[in-house]
C-alpha cells in the first residue's frame, strides 16, 4: 500500500530540499521503493531524464538519494524564468509556452490536473512518496491557486512536516506564525515540526520546544517537534545555495577558475564537481575587475542567452574575455556559453528574449539560430582525434545531457563524436552543448593538468569519481538525519 509524507517550510531556503532528500535516503536504505515529488518548481537548473524529458535538478538529487532513476513526473510543472515577469512553463517534461504570473495562475485547473497526473505515477510505482513544498504554505493571498503546498497536500490527502530554520532567527515565531495563518483544515494536516540548521547546545533550546508544543496543544493543535537538526557541511547539490556561492569571497589556489555570473545563468551545478578537486578554486564573477588573474574562464548556460550577452557587453566582460583569449587563456563555454562564444545569435521569433538577434564574441566561427523546438537528450560521446588541449584523450567517453532552444552551425572542429555537432574548438577556445561534461573524471583531470603545465605546476593523478563522492555525502547526510530526527514518529506520520 502506497504511503506519503510532505515536507513544507516556514519560508524559502529553510532546508526543505535536503530534508526531503534525506528522508528519501532513509526510506530507501530501510528497504522501501521511494520517489521524491515536487508538483511545481521554479528553477534555472534542470536535467533531462532517460525519456528526454526536462525536470528540476532538486528532484534529480532526491531521486538519486532514494535509489531510483530521476523521472520528469517527479516534477511535473517546471517554471524557468527568462525575464523578470515571464517564465517558460514545462508540463511533464515538455516545454508548453511562456507565461507571466497572471496567465499562469489563471490556469489553476490545468495545473492541478498536471500535478495529479505526475503524482499518480508515484502512487502506482513506489511504496513511499516524499513530497516537497515551495516557499511557505502561509502565503494566504495565493491559497486559492496553490498547487505546491497545502493545495497539493489537499489534492492527495498528504500529512505534512513543517521545517523551520533557526539560523535565520525567530524560529518559534516562524513555527507559530505559519501554523496560525493557515486555514483550519490546512492546519490539521501538520503532524510534526523539524527545527533545522541548529548551532550550539540543544539543551538551551529544550524549554522553547516544550513551550511551543504546549502553546499549540492548548489551542487545540498537538503538533510535536520531531527533530532538531544541527548544522552540518555536506556537499550535496541544493537550489538555494547559489546565492552563498556568488557572494562568497573570491579565492585563489593552485588552479583558479572564473565562472561568469550572468542574470539568467542556468545549470551552475555543472561546476559543483570542482569542490571535490584539491588545489582548485572556483569563483563566480560579474564584474570586469574580478577577471584577469584566473587560469580558465567558463561561460555557463543561460535561459536568456542574448540578454546575458548584452549584460556581458555592458559590463565590459565580453571585451575582457576576448582579451584574455588573445593572451592564450583557456575559455570554455557550455550551452548558452557556446552560443555567446560564436559570431552571432539570431532569435527572430523572440523565443528567449525580446531581442531579435545580437552579435556575439566571435571567438568561435559559429552562428546560432533560436527555434521553438527544444533539444533535450541524454547523450554519451567520445572525444575525437584532437591536437592541443585535448591531445591524448582520443576515444575517451563522456556523458551528459543537452537542453537548448538554439541550433548552432559553423566551421570550427568538433571535439566530441556524432553526426550532430554539439562541440567546437579553436586553439584555446572550447565549447559544448553537453551539460555535466566536467562530471567526467578523466576529461576534467586532463583539463586541470593542462592548466597546471601552463603554470609550471606539478600534474596530479587524482581523478574524481563523482558518483562515488556524491554517495559518500548522501550517506553522511542520511546518518546525520537518523541521529537527529525521531524516525519512529515520522514513520507513524506516513499516510
Amino acid at each position: 500500500m502506497h504511503k506519503k509524507i510532505m515536507v513544507q517550510g516556514t519560508g524559502s531556503s529553510v532546508g526543505k530540499s535536503l530534508i526531503t532528500a534525506g528522508l528519501c535516503r532513509i526510506f530507501y536504505k530501510d528497504g522501501y521503493t521511494v520517489a521524491p515529488y515536487k508538483s511545481q518548481n521554479m528553477a534555472l537548473n534542470s536535467f533531462v531524464d532517460i525519456d528526454g524529458l526536462e525536470m528540476g535538478r532538486a528532484q534529480v538529487v532526491q531521486a538519486e538519494m532514494g535509489g531510483t532513476l530521476p523521472r520528469a513526473y517527479m516534477n511535473p510543472i517546471l517554471m524557468k524564468p527568462n525575464s523578470d515577469n515571464n517564465s517558460q512553463i514545462i508540463f511533464m517534461g515538455v516545454a508548453h509556452k511562456n507565461m507571466d504570473a497572471m496567465e499562469y495562475f489563471s490556469n489553476t485547473k490545468k495545473l492541478r490536473e498536471v500535478a495529479l497526473e505526475g503524482y499518480s505515477k508515484i502512487e502506482e510505482n513506489y511504496d513511499i512518496g516524499v513530497l516537497e513544498g515551495g516557499g511557505s504554505p502561509a502565503e494566504i493571498n495565493l491559497r486559492s491557486v496553490d498547487v505546491v503546498n497545502m493545495g497539493m497536500a489537499e489534492l492527495i490527502d498528504a500529512p505534512v512536516i513543517l521545517v523551520a530554520d533557526i539560523e535565520k532567527g525567530g524560529v518559534f515565531a516562524q513555527i507559530y506564525g505559519t501554523i496560525m495563518l493557515l486555514d483550519e483544515e490546512d492546519r490539521a494536516r501538520i503532524k510534526g515540526v523539524v527545527i533545522n540548521k541548529f548551532r550550539g547546545d540543544v539543551e538551551l533550546l529544550t524549554p522553547g520546544i516544550e513551550m511551543i508544543e504546549k502553546r499549540l496543544a492548548d489551542e487545540g493543535y498537538p503538533i510535536p517537534v520531531v527533530g532538531v537538526v544541527p548544522h552540518i557541511e555536506v556537499k550535496i547539490e541544493e537550489e538555494d545555495v547559489l546565492a552563498k556561492k556568488l557572494t562568497s569571497k573570491k579565492t585563489r589556489d593552485e588552479i583558479t577558475i572564473s565562472v561568469i555570473r550572468t542574470p539568467k545563468m542556468s545549470n551552475y551545478t555543472d561546476f559543483d564537481v570542482f569542490e571535490f578537486y584539491e588545489g582548485v578554486a572556483l569563483n563566480y564573477v560579474d564584474s570586469v575587475e574580478d577577471l584577469g588573474d584566473e587560469d580558465m574562464i567558463i561561460i555557463p548556460g543561460s535561459k536568456n542567452t542574448i540578454g546575458d550577452l548584452l549584460f556581458m557587453k555592458e559590463r565590459g566582460i565580453a571585451e575582457k574575455i576576448a582579451e584574455e583569449a588573445g593572451r592564450g587563456k583557456l575559455i570554455f563555454g557550455i550551452c548558452g556559453g557556446l552560443q555567446i562564444l560564436g559570431r552571432r545569435i539570431e532569435d527572430p521569433m523572440c523565443v528567449e528574449s525580446v531581442h531579435g538577434g545580437e552579435g556575439a564574441l566571435g571567438l568561435l566561427d559559429i552562428v546560432t539560430a533560436m527555434g521553438e523546438i527544444k533539444s533535450t537528450y541524454q547523450v554519451e560521446k567520445a572525444i575525437t582525434e584532437c591536437e592541443g588541449i585535448l591531445e591524448g584523450l582520443s576515444g575517451v567517453k563522456v556523458r551528459g545531457y543537452e537542453i537548448h532552444q538554439g541550433q548552432s552551425s559553423g566551421r570550427n572542429r568538433a571535439f566530441l563524436s556524432g553526426e550532430e555537432n554539439v562541440s567546437y574548438y579553436r586553439d584555446n577556445v572550447m565549447a559544448t552543448y553537453l551539460h555535466g561534461i566536467f562530471d567526467n573524471g578523466e576529461f576534467t583531470r586532463h583539463i586541470l593538468n593542462y592548466l597546471r603545465r601552463g603554470k609550471g605546476v606539478a600534474e596530479r593523478s587524482e581523478m574524481v569519481d563523482y558518483e562515488a563522492r556524491k554517495a559518500e555525502e548522501f550517506d553522511k547526510w542520511e546518518n546525520h538525519l537518523r541521529e537527529h530526527l525521531d524516525m519512529e514518529r515520522i514513520y507513524e506520520i506516513l499516510k
